[in-house]
């Protein structure tokens, strides 16, 4: 009888420690990593160059933080932190294979408003949101592959650079009540966003990014 009593006890209290931690009013700080990996349909190169001439943007992965507020039990705005992501771009389309033609970094500014399902108690709790993302692209670098296949020289190397854009974002999502203050979150979103790149050539090459990433964190409740 007192083991069906301890049980009992420990069920409600267990219960009851997860019935704040997504509840109206709580703000929940949590960090993590991301992998961003972008769908790239990219355009040709302007002219002058060979014909077909496109690029690929490749998946990178860094540190992720950010801060939710649960504006209501099932309301809540979330905005990620992240460190900078670090993109290959490699040759595509007539120039498939001929190497990394630079790198660019990323900063996506995103604020995503959130609907959670089930009850604020839940220990499991999916979620659906959206928000607008401003992809801010910077310190961008060209190799020497690039300079091959644009006409730069040793002395007058090609350079690039690539616009930065306000895109949307879709997420779809779980979040895990460990206990009243911990939690744990997985979710995959999906940016629709586009980018003009440049050369000092004066060449432009328009991209569609659409990257697809997926976030993992921990988070604590204040």
């Amino acid at each position: 009888m007192k083991t069906k009593i301890l049980l009992g006890a420990a069920a409600t209290l267990l219960a009851t420690s997860g019935a704040f931690a997504q509840a109206a009013g709580s703000v929940v700080v949590y960090a993590g990593a991301a992998q961003i990996s972008p769908q790239v349909d990219s355009g040709d190169l302007t002219a002058p160059s060979l014909a077909g001439t496109k690029i690929d943007v490749k998946k990178a992965t860094s540190f992720v933080g950010g801060v939710t507020y649960y504006w209501t039990d099932h309301i809540s705005i979330d905005l990620p932190i992240a460190a900078p992501f670090k993109h290959d771009i490699v040759g595509a389309g007539a120039i498939q294979g001929v190497g990394k033609l630079g790198t660019v970094k990323s900063l996506p500014i995103t604020l995503l408003a959130q609907y959670r399902f089930g009850d604020a108690s839940s220990s499991l709790r999916p979620f659906v949101g959206a928000g607008p993302t401003y992809g801010y692209f910077y310190h961008p670098k060209a190799t020497t592959a690039l300079s091959g296949i644009t006409g730069g020289t040793v002395n007058n190397p090609t350079t690039l650079s690539m616009k930065s854009r306000l895109g949307l974002t879709a997420e779809l999502g779980a979040a895990y009540n460990v206990n009243k203050d911990w939690s744990a979150s997985l979710s995959v979103t999906k940016t629709f966003i586009k980018t003009t790149g440049s050369l000092s050539t004066g060449q432009t090459i328009e991209t569609t990014l659409d990257p697809v990433s997926i976030k993992f964190g921990v988070g604590y409740r204040f």
